[in-house]
């Protein structure tokens, strides 16, 4: 035996023996490896779900970098174009429609505009139904008018309805009937100034008529058919029957049990 087998032969002796060496995986295997997998899947379908759900809401609504759909942000404030809805309150300061176009308001019910103070307390209202516009409070305006061929009618079913202003009310009817009527009192009053009733027929119905306390032979057997219009300090109209001369101060005993 040479020397190099020797030496070679010895060092084969003396390394170690593995045969009963221990190996341990590293990583993770079974199925905690699957729940991996499976827990990842989800988590790259979910992704996707929600990037094309956030692509279609913004194709749908329209979004762009002014605003979305009909809604467009600018620097005096947001600007709606075409029919908008609006299902719960909407608060903003003034609300403008195009120059050559109208503001519509639109609901399958009634419409109702409230006006409150700082405190929240509602000062004024205004609500459009089918009978037309009702006023809650005062309104102040310069011109009411009714659509062409339609009446215009102020009621106020329940309390008083009242018309001032500091230069006059002026009402008037190009085309057809001013009629007044109330179930209590009309008031024309004029502080510093006169009633002019000016027209080719004035009529006063349902005057209280005073009979004659001496009646003429003439009179008596004919019926009376003129009339003298007389006034009563507080202002009360009643007629006496006309004679040679005035029958008012004959028969204002009227005045008296008015």
């Amino acid at each position: 035996m040479t020397r190099e087998q020797y030496i070679l032969a010895t060092q084969q002796n003396n390394l170690p023996r593995t045969e009963n060496a221990q190996f341990y995986p590293v990583g993770i295997y079974g199925w905690r490896k699957r729940c991996l997998y499976f827990f990842v899947l989800l988590l790259l379908v979910t992704m996707i779900v929600n990037l094309a759900m956030t692509i279609w809401i913004l194709k749908v609504m329209n979004f762009t970098v002014d605003g979305m759909g009909n809604l467009r942000v600018t620097k005096k404030g947001i600007r709606l174009e075409g029919i908008s809805e609006f299902l719960l309150p909407l608060y903003v300061k003034e609300i403008h429609s195009r120059k050559d176009s109208p503001l519509v308001l639109q609901s399958d019910r009634n419409v109702t505009v409230n006006a409150r103070n700082h405190m929240g307390q509602l000062t004024g209202q205004l609500t459009v139904g089918t009978e037309g516009a009702v006023f809650g409070h005062s309104v102040e305006t310069p011109h009411i008018r009714a659509e062409p061929s339609q009446d215009l009618r102020l009621e106020s079913p329940t309390r008083s309805l009242i018309m001032e202003a500091p230069r006059g009310v002026q009402v008037s009817a190009a085309a057809g009937d001013f009629k007044a009527t109330c179930r209590k009192e009309l008031h024309l009053q004029s502080t510093e100034g006169e009633i002019f009733l000016n027209a080719d027929t004035i009529r006063l119905g349902n005057l209280p008529t005073v009979s004659s306390s001496s009646p003429s032979p003439s009179s008596s057997n004919s019926r009376q058919t003129v009339y003298e219009l007389c006034v009563c300090p507080n202002g009360k109209l009643y007629l006496s029957p006309a004679g040679g001369g005035s029958t008012c101060q004959s028969s204002s005993n009227i005045c008296l049990w008015s």
